[in-house]
């Protein structure tokens, strides 16, 4: 599952992580990756879902924080990101995406 939050801004905010990393922190010397609940938490979608979410706010030119194995897959799939954008911090990836 993903969890997916859009956070209505200027420019909104959607926030989509692997629904196992929510909580959790990883720091890699030193830097971390913090994927906090009340930023990240939001509700539970499956592929084909969250695969329409995303298309619908590419269109709006949101802002996409993207953490996550499953995720980072989905966005590659998708056309969102390329692998090439992806960064790791203790194995996991997360990316940050301006359109």
């Amino acid at each position: 599952m993903f969890q997916i939050r859009i956070i209505k801004s200027y420019r909104d905010i959607v926030a989509l992580c692997d629904s196992e990393l929510i909580g959790k922190k990883f720091e890699e010397g030193n830097l971390q990756l913090d994927i906090k609940e009340d930023f990240f938490k939001g509700e539970d979608f499956n592929e084909e879902q969250a695969s329409l979410i995303l298309k619908k706010m590419e269109k709006e030119d949101a802002t996409f924080y993207i953490v996550g194995e499953k995720s980072i897959n989905l966005c590659i799939k998708k056309d969102l990101i390329k692998k090439d954008f992806v960064k790791y911090i203790q194995g996991i990836p997360f990316c940050l995406i301006l359109l």
